[in-house]
């Protein structure tokens, strides 16, 4: 029992982790968690993602474009305007 981590509840309801099973468990602030009800106490698991792991060749083709293929420099430039829109539009919802 002396290699056991041991943590206490809050007053609040909250545990505090060590940071060395934090950063073993990849877990960082904000992460969220699956608590798992046992018959001996809980199982901590990180919350599965919203979509399944992809590989770009699982995915390519999957939306159509008909027309000239464009370049890196206009795709670029594509990106750069929608960064510019979201940030004014997060510094001024009105625009």
């Amino acid at each position: 029992m002396s290699d056991d981590i041991v943590t206490r509840v809050s007053d609040r309801g909250e545990i505090t982790l060590p940071e060395a099973v934090l950063e073993r468990q990849h877990w960082s602030p904000g992460t969220e968690l699956v608590v798992e009800e046992i018959p001996d106490g809980i199982v901590l698991q990180k919350k599965p993602s919203v979509f399944a792991p992809t590989k770009p060749e699982d995915v390519f083709g999957m939306l159509k474009y008909e027309g000239k293929p464009k370049t890196i420099e206009e795709m670029n430039e594509g990106i750069l305007e929608e960064a510019r829109r979201n940030f004014l539009r997060s510094v001024d919802p009105d625009t």
